[in-house]
């Protein structure tokens, strides 16, 4: 394989304030590195663009160091080894690394993992049978110690992770309750991801009284995407000994001034409930009871899930905007 003297990355340009926009990204020509002793070289095949980025284009403390201005983004990426100087790895070996949003990347193994593509396509890894489907079996099993013919509410109910959890509860035989943001979105949850009831968060003005039509006998669980409303609503709704599992507050994560909290907190109290948040990557021991079961539950046809695919390295950015503009379903990848 001819590999080129240059390569494209997509670089962070400027901090946004507010919602990102496409200047805040640059189109960047690099050299492409050479593989040292003990490293490999990837050519990237996929990659992945996900909310919890625009975190780390703010230049804060936070569970991973933030981008840097003029410097290539990272987030997980599927591609194949095409140099290998470490035993372990051979040319041609499909792999899941943290190194996207550029065309080719070094590294000396670390956190790096090798897939079986006969299992299933190699850009599943980054989703369902990635961390967005452990994501999803860590919130549900470890933090929120779901038990079956509980009541679930889920929050972005549609989105990669969202969609994994309403069908993981699903399979538990719980009742699951989504909220998404367009009919189309409403439809698929109801149609093929299995939920008994789904609502468009555009069609109401409160959601608490959505939530209280829809749950007449409370909810045990709630998986919160979205924060705000949805969250304060929940925490009207939630029975008590009910759980939170924070696993993100999309509806914030624009904000250049933090809104204030839900002002019933005071429920938590009284209903003794428990809301914790989550890292995935700080359960990376579960990895092979969660791919026997997701793996398990896919083969019997129980697990399905959207996909949005940008074409180019070049859009990725396009791409990740789109996350916050309602305009994907499902899991969002980029096919460099």
């Amino acid at each position: 394989m001819s590999i080129p003297e240059t390569q494209h990355e997509i670089h962070l340009a400027s901090r946004p304030s507010g919602v990102p926009t496409k200047d805040n990204f640059e189109v960047a020509e690099a050299p492409v590195p050479t593989p040292g002793d003990g490293e490999i070289l990837v050519r990237n095949d996929w990659i992945s663009v996900d909310p919890y980025m625009r975190g780390r284009m703010r230049d804060a403390d936070s569970y991973v160091p933030p981008f840097q201005l003029g410097e290539p983004m990272e987030g997980g990426c599927v591609g194949e080894v095409v140099v290998s100087n470490r035993p372990g790895f051979s040319e041609g070996d499909l792999v899941v690394g943290n190194l996207g949003w550029r065309e080719y990347w070094t590294s000396d193994g670390e956190g790096v993992q090798p897939i079986d593509p006969s299992i299933a396509e190699p850009r599943h890894f980054l989703g369902i049978l990635g961390l967005t489907g452990m994501t999803a079996w860590v919130g549900l099993t470890r933090i929120g110690e779901l038990r079956d013919g509980e009541t679930v509410f889920v929050s972005a109910a549609s989105g990669a992770v969202g969609s994994a959890v309403c069908q993981i509860a699903k399979v538990r035989n719980c009742r699951v309750i989504g909220s998404a943001g367009s009919a189309e979105k409403i439809a698929w949850l109801k149609e093929e991801a299995g939920v008994d009831e789904a609502f468009n968060y555009h069609d109401t003005d409160d959601v608490s009284a959505t939530l209280g039509e829809l749950c007449p006998d409370g909810i045990d669980l709630y998986f919160d995407n979205v924060g705000g409303d949805h969250l304060a609503g929940a925490i009207d709704h939630l029975n008590d000994f009910g759980r939170i599992v924070c696993c993100g507050m999309i509806s914030g994560y624009n904000d250049e001034k933090p809104k204030p909290g839900p002002a019933n907190l005071f429920k938590l109290i009284g209903k003794r409930i428990r809301m914790q948040g989550f890292i995935v990557r700080d359960h990376q021991d579960a990895q092979e009871e969660f791919l026997q079961e997701m793996g398990r539950w896919i083969e019997d046809g129980r697990i399905t899930w959207k996909e949005t695919i940008t074409e180019g390295l070049e859009n990725a950015p396009r791409a990740f905007l789109d996350l916050f503009e309602g305009d994907k379903m499902g899991k969002a990848l980029v096919k460099v």
